[in-house]
């Protein structure tokens, strides 16, 4: 299946590009988030026509992800959560709740942007996570997770 990608994908393509891909991939992903369209002739003709407003709000996109960048390199977050005398905590602290912790501090974050290629974390001290907020933007975050009895 061909199709006509309507934004930057990561290992895939940027905008304008027309890429093979499988057709489950296309169809049921690329198309219904509104990251491509089917390459047909009116298709392509409605991309040219539209290509300069595509861009412009691509690169929108691009200027707010990395000033969101700039806060979140600069940005140290305390997540308080029970834990025992050995600094292992009851439960752990997943991408969601990094996600509520930074909104609820000013600085908005979604929890699918929160990278955490190790897991949950299940024990008290300073950690760096990663947030993926654009297909050309990553910024780290420093959170401390503190426990209380």
């Amino acid at each position: 299946m061909d199709v006509i990608l309507l934004e930057k994908v990561a290992n895939l393509g940027g905008l304008g590009d027309t890429v093979k891909v499988r057709a489950g991939y296309g169809r049921n992903y690329l198309i219904p988030q509104g990251k491509a369209k089917p390459a047909t002739a009116e298709n392509i003709a409605y991309f040219e026509a539209e290509r300069a407003a595509l861009e412009k709000k691509a690169a929108e996109e691009l200027a707010a992800a990395q000033s969101r960048a700039d806060k979140l390199n600069e940005f140290a977050l305390t997540i308080t959560a029970n834990a025992g005398e050995e600094g292992k905590l009851f439960g752990s602290v997943g991408p969601q709740d990094i996600a509520d912790a930074l909104t609820a501090a000013g600085v908005a974050a979604e929890r699918h942007e929160v990278r955490m290629p190790d897991g949950p974390i299940r024990a008290t001290g300073e950690f760096a996570v990663e947030l993926h907020l654009h297909a050309d933007v990553n910024a780290t975050a420093n959170i401390t997770v503190t426990g209380e009895a």
